[in-house]
């Protein structure tokens, strides 16, 4: 079934449940205005594109998506793919290859695909994850620690030896900034986990780096002032060319889309007893990517983590992540000037804080107690994902995982006779 979720809520919709939905969008606009900014900054983009996703892509998953509560929009794990294709192919094949991503996706929905993303094979996807979890905490390494590089490299053991060779530009400040920016987001997490602690711990440190006139930079000072409307939206411009050569990374953004939008999914269901539609779902992903593209956007998918805020924070219904992307439209309308004052030690240190619970720290122990099978293609999965290249590792991941599947199924002997040629 596709039909979505918003649908099904409106009918006996009440005041209560809006105000309801209105507080808990709100909270969840407050914690995701700040990771859009630092994870388009991650992945090699503007810091407005990251807003424009928020906007447009989580509107629409609100709008079209299957399940209650899902909020989306950019996600960390999308930064090592968008970075990488931004640094081959430019922002202008992004756009192209979510453009195309959005239509796989929209194909696999009405093909009925939402319950095979199931079958891929779960260490597969902590091996992929807590890898990409690695790559985006190195990658903040530099304004983390205000280390000073013209060219931070996007091959792993590069980047590792450029960070070592730059080490004496250490700045303290900065340093200071993004372990400040940790703590109290950590504070606030665990104080007052229904507050966007996010944001005021970001404004927080932000505030104490310019009062202080610390030498940190911000997002106006290195990008320029950000953009205050949504421009029109535009079609790409597509050569049959381009589209071969951009196929690879958007049958990647497509798979991290629906594999990463379906598993929110799933923990949501678990956390408010519901069931989602997958293939809804799928619909939903599919059209935020050609939305957001054509508004010069970036890849987006369900956020597992905003999703979780929106629910602690009392949503009910898909009107939440619709109330959600308005209130982030409104800040870049009226307040853009100040959000260009956050320092980026402070993004950087709430990357490095996301790339941790990313990785799941909590269950590493469960993943190593798991038969040896599975620990050995989780670590495979990861070492791939951080050294060669994230298709690479989805491939061999999920067809060494599906063979193994099949390995322990009980198959009878086959009582063919052998050929007569």
């Amino acid at each position: 079934m596709m039909k979505p979720k918003l649908l099904t809520t409106l009918p006996g919709y009440t005041r209560a449940l809006f105000l309801q939905d209105a507080l808990a969008g709100v909270t969840v606009a407050m914690v995701a205005l700040p990771l859009s900014l630092a994870i388009a900054i991650a992945s090699g983009a503007d810091p407005a594109k990251g807003l424009v996703t928020a906007i447009v892509a989580g509107f629409l998953i609100s709008l079209l998506g299957g399940s209650r509560v899902q909020i989306g929009g950019p996600t960390g794990a999308f930064i090592v793919v968008v970075y990488g294709v931004i640094a081959e192919h430019g922002y202008d094949g992004l756009v192209i290859a979510t453009l195309m991503a959005g239509l796989i996706l929209l194909a696999g929905a009405f093909l009925r695909a939402g319950n095979l993303i199931r079958l891929v094979p779960e260490p597969v996807i902590n091996g992929f994850t807590i890898g990409i979890a690695i790559i985006i905490a190195t990658s903040q390494l530099k304004d983390g620690l205000g280390l000073e590089l013209s060219e931070v490299p996007a091959e792993f053991t590069a980047k590792l030896a450029a960070l070592w060779e730059a080490r004496e530009t250490f700045s303290t400040p900065s340093a200071l900034i993004a372990l400040g920016t940790m703590i109290l987001i950590v504070l606030f997490r665990r104080a007052a986990p229904k507050l966007p602690g996010l944001i005021v711990a970001i404004a927080c440190t932000s505030a104490i780096a310019v009062l202080a006139d610390l030498p940190v930079d911000t997002i106006q000072s290195r990008f320029g002032d950000l953009p205050q409307t949504l421009s029109w939206p535009e079609m790409p411009d597509v050569t049959f060319a381009r589209l071969a050569e951009l196929l690879p990374s958007a049958l990647v953004i497509a798979f991290l889309a629906g594999v990463e939008s379906l598993l929110s999914a799933m923990v949501a269901d678990r956390m408010i007893g519901g069931h989602h539609r997958p293939n809804a779902e799928l619909l939903a992903q599919g059209a935020a990517n050609i939305g957001s593209s054509l508004f010069g956007g970036m890849p987006a998918t369900g956020a597992i983590a905003r999703t979780a805020t929106n629910i602690r924070a009392g949503g009910k219904t898909p009107v939440a992540g619709l109330i959600h992307a308005v209130t982030i439209l409104l800040v870049m309308q009226i307040a853009a000037p100040m959000v260009g004052y956050m320092a980026m030690p402070a993004l950087a240190g709430l990357l490095i804080l996301t790339a941790w619970n990313m990785s799941e720290p909590q269950k590493w122990r469960g993943y190593l107690s798991d038969r040896k099978s599975d620990v050995g293609l989780l670590l495979l999965t990861m070492v791939l994902t951080v050294l060669a290249d994230l298709t690479v590792a989805i491939g061999v991941g999920v067809a060494l995982g599906l063979a193994l599947r099949l390995q322990r199924r009980s198959i009878p002997p086959s009582d063919w006779s052998d050929p007569d040629r």
